[in-house]
């Protein structure tokens, strides 16, 4: 029996040798050498080739190498029956909050007009706002929005989620569906995004999002790349009503040298570095959920293909 990895990172060889500490007997392939196909019965996979997955006969389940798994879903022609697996590693929702609250606390703190005022040699105090009237709201409530809105609580800002369905977080108000959107945004001075990305998320912060928002908010988008639409937070960027964003994640990327984004001054951005998979981590969730299979249990975080996580 095989598993086969395809990853556009270099981290190849490190999984593997990760994998055989757990699991000597698993013969660990690294695609485009995929050997015999009929030995694959796992696939570990960030990106796969449209066609990858349901070209192996013997696949028993597909583990997204990362917390999203549109990237899998991407393929119109995945294999039927063959379950796709989330992975949720705790070093990963760990480092993905730490972003988070970063940015938070850097548009709280006034942050970027310090780094203005440094730049342009200026002693200036800028007025101050309260934890407990500072209105944040995390979009998407899972593992890592929960997270994130956890460590805000914590803080004590005035924490708000918005998520599909009504959510239980003791200290953050609940929104929940299309209908309740307005509203949260409405309320939310600094909107961290942590969705995951379906039909209905993809381009969910656009110009009728910025609108929502009170004059003067921010936006953290460390969800994915599509849930923005870029031009229309340049635009409300430049009409002064969103007052700063901070970016991880791009519709294309590596973002392209001619994105204004670059350059715009209200704009901090990375380069899809809020959260890494650490191998050493998130291998044991991977080996779990092979021997789940194995004794023919199934395995954990299974996604729901009709909601898209």
């Amino acid at each position: 029996m095989a598993l086969l990895m395809r990853t556009d990172s270099d981290r190849a060889p490190w999984w593997r040798d990760e994998v055989a500490k757990l699991l000597p007997d698993l013969d660990f392939r690294i695609y485009p050498e995929t050997g015999r196909i009929e030995d694959i019965e796992y696939a570990l996979v960030w990106r796969p080739p449209q066609g990858l997955l349901r070209s192996l006969p013997s696949l028993k389940a597909i583990f997204s190498l990362g917390a999203g798994v549109d990237h899998v879903f991407a393929d119109p022609n995945l294999p039927e029956g063959v379950p796709v697996v989330r992975l949720i590693d705790v070093q990963l929702t760990r480092q993905m909050t730490e972003y988070a609250v970063w940015h938070v606390l850097r548009f709280h703190r006034n942050g970027p007009e310090y780094e203005a005022q440094q730049r342009q040699r200026v002693w200036r105090e800028v007025a101050l706002t309260q934890t407990v009237e500072r209105r944040v709201g995390v979009m998407g409530l899972g593992e890592i929005g929960g997270a994130v809105a956890r460590a805000l609580v914590g803080f004590g800002f005035d924490v708000a989620g918005w998520s599909r369905g009504p959510k239980s977080i003791p200290g953050v108000a609940s929104f929940a569906g299309r209908e309740k959107l307005h509203d949260f945004l409405a309320r939310s001075e600094i909107v961290v995004c942590v969705l995951p990305l379906t039909p209905d998320t993809t381009d969910i912060l656009d110009a009728r999002a910025f609108a929502a928002m009170p004059r003067g908010a921010c936006v953290i988008n460390i969800g994915r790349g599509p849930h923005l639409v870029e031009s229309d937070l340049v635009a409300a960027l430049d009409a002064g009503h969103v007052a700063g964003a901070a970016l991880d994640v791009f519709r294309t990327e590596p973002l392209p040298q001619d994105s204004p984004l670059w350059s715009h001054p209200a704009v901090t951005l990375t380069p899809h570095i809020a959260g890494m998979i650490d191998p050493r981590s998130a291998v044991q969730q991977v080996v779990a959920n092979i021997r789940r299979i194995r004794a023919g249990e199934k395995p954990l975080n299974i996604v729901d293909p009709r909601a898209g996580y």
